[in-house]
């Protein structure tokens, strides 16, 4: 089974550096408390760990 990740943005990135925006932007995130999943890949891990602040995120079984 592939392995998941839940991500869930709660922070605002208001008055964070533009490419932590674009982060955010690029996981797929548009509003607050939204939540996407992902396949778990270093690329996504990276980008969360990035952005870790702003996020949470949950490992699941897919």
């Amino acid at each position: 089974m592939a392995k998941k990740l839940k991500i869930t943005w709660v922070k605002s990135a208001i008055g964070c550096p533009e490419n932590q925006r674009l982060t955010v932007a690029t996981l797929g995130l548009r509003k607050l408390h939204q939540t996407v999943w992902h396949d778990d890949t270093p690329a996504i891990r990276g980008m969360v760990r990035k952005v870790s602040h702003l996020v949470k995120m949950e490992e699941a079984e897919a």
